[in-house]
């Protein structure tokens, strides 16, 4: 096997694929991994040098907008047409796609525990556990939520989604992610987005891994815009990375895995897929450390609507109405004067699906751990516990940092539906609403 990455746009060869990254956000990217692989001037020479081929990939239509239009140019030793072949139906697991409707549980707002660690060997394929899933993915419209529990490597293995790209969002354990593009590695708090039709395996790096998946099937994740924020803050365009051109040249069997239209496909092939040698455009994977987020808040008085921790938007048809919002609430001061500093209490037109990465969420001391999610549906009230409510009310407003936190949500505007394996898993808390139940009627008309 031979195996080549670049640690710059025209680099030296390593037998080792250390990732090597470009720094930017839908940035027209070229490298490659051995000097002359890329074409210079044109996209479709009459012949490749090294004996490659050329070959686009299209993220959108090739009448797209010049700002919304995504595609890259590949120059890999096998065409596509040869990484397919007669592909069979092949087991979905517990993975689920919308439209899904195969457990109706009354509406209600749901919290789960933290998956515990499985024993048996599972792959990357093998590990996905749907909770939600919203919208239709024949459409294009939508997305699901999942867990991923990974204790084996994906060997002689490959994959790609036709359906959505793909968020990773590490909780437990670092993935190595060996795309076609090149090699991301990501570690709790840190992110890796893989558009569809990108093939690729996932690999363990220190052991076991959890963590939660989104599967978009929308609109490609954006950066938000900023508005009267302007141009600095937020998650900046320069610290997403996206990796060079790595290679593989292994003629070896594998299987590659394709899910397309809500069910999963399989082929065999003679040889490895991540046989890129270059490759140039703006429709790659990249990864993004989310403690680089700067966030803003409020500095006077008030709480500021949690659209302002927005790391990246699916945008839909209608303007300022997300297919996905990806939002974190990472490290932070509160210095507002006068103001109960949590999240208020509220009902919303869109569905928030949480995460925990690691340490406290300030709304919910208790119950919400690393690991767990919960699941506040369109137009179902929530917001802080008893204890979060008497805390804010009662403390001294002094400025306060909030330290070792790192919880997540990924917004939708299509109500989400819970699985089979969320309702009936045993992770689901029965008695999630009772957080609220101490709080008491509080109304005296004598008192202002």
């Amino acid at each position: 096997m031979n195996i080549n990455a670049a640690p710059q746009i025209i680099g030296r060869s390593s037998q080792d694929i250390t990732p090597g990254y470009m720094s930017g956000f839908g940035n027209s990217f070229e490298t490659e991994a051995l000097p002359g692989a890329l074409p210079i001037g044109r996209n479709s020479p009459q012949r490749a040098a090294y004996g490659l081929y050329a070959e686009q990939l299209s993220g959108s239509p090739f009448t797209a907008p010049r700002g919304a239009n995504e595609r890259s140019w590949l120059y890999r030793i096998r065409p596509s047409v040869k990484h397919s072949g007669r592909f069979a139906k092949a087991e979905m697991g517990l993975w689920r796609s919308a439209p899904c409707f195969e457990h109706d549980l009354p509406i209600a707002q749901l919290r789960w525990d933290p998956p515990p660690m499985p024993q048996e060997k599972l792959t990357f394929l093998q590990g996905v556990r749907t909770m939600t899933t919203a919208g239709d993915v024949n459409t294009q419209a939508g997305m699901a939520t999942h867990l991923y529990l990974i204790t084996e490597s994906m060997v002689d293995q490959h994959f790609y989604n036709a359906d959505g790209e793909m968020m990773f969002v590490p909780q437990q354990g670092s993935l190595r992610l060996v795309t076609e593009f090149g090699v991301i590695s990501i570690e709790p708090a840190e992110i890796a987005v893989i558009p569809r039709g990108v093939k690729f395996r996932v690999e363990l790096v220190d052991g076991p891994a959890r963590g939660y998946l989104c599967e978009n099937y929308g609109g490609a994740f954006t950066l938000p815009e900023r508005g009267p924020i302007g141009a600095n803050c937020l998650a900046n365009s320069r610290d997403f990375l996206t990796p060079v051109a790595a290679y593989e040249d292994k003629d070896t069997p594998t299987e590659l895995y394709v899910k397309w239209g809500g069910q999963m496909f399989m082929t065999k092939l003679p040889h490895s897929p991540i046989d890129v040698v270059a490759w140039h455009g703006n429709y790659a994977p990249y990864k993004y450390d989310l403690r680089t987020y700067s966030p803003v808040g409020a500095i006077g008085f008030d709480h500021p609507d949690p659209s302002i921790f927005t790391v990246l938007t699916s945008p839909s048809e209608t303007a300022g109405t997300a297919n996905i919002d990806f939002v974190i609430f990472p490290e932070r001061w509160m210095v507002a004067e006068n103001t109960f500093r949590p999240p208020w209490y509220h009902m919303n037109i869109m569905s928030e699906f949480m995460g925990l990465i690691y340490g406290v969420y300030d709304a919910k001391p208790q119950g919400f751990v690393p690991g767990g999610a919960s699941l506040h549906n369109m137009m179902l009230p929530h917001g802080p516990d008893r204890e979060a409510f008497d805390h804010a009310s009662n403390g001294e407003l002094k400025p306060v940092k909030l330290t070792g936190t790192m919880a997540f949500m990924f917004e939708t505007r299509y109500p989400q539906r819970v699985t089979d394996y969320a309702a009936n898993s045993g992770l689901l808390q029965d008695d999630y609403a009772d957080c609220w139940n101490g709080l008491e009627k509080r109304f005296d008309p004598n008192r202002p």
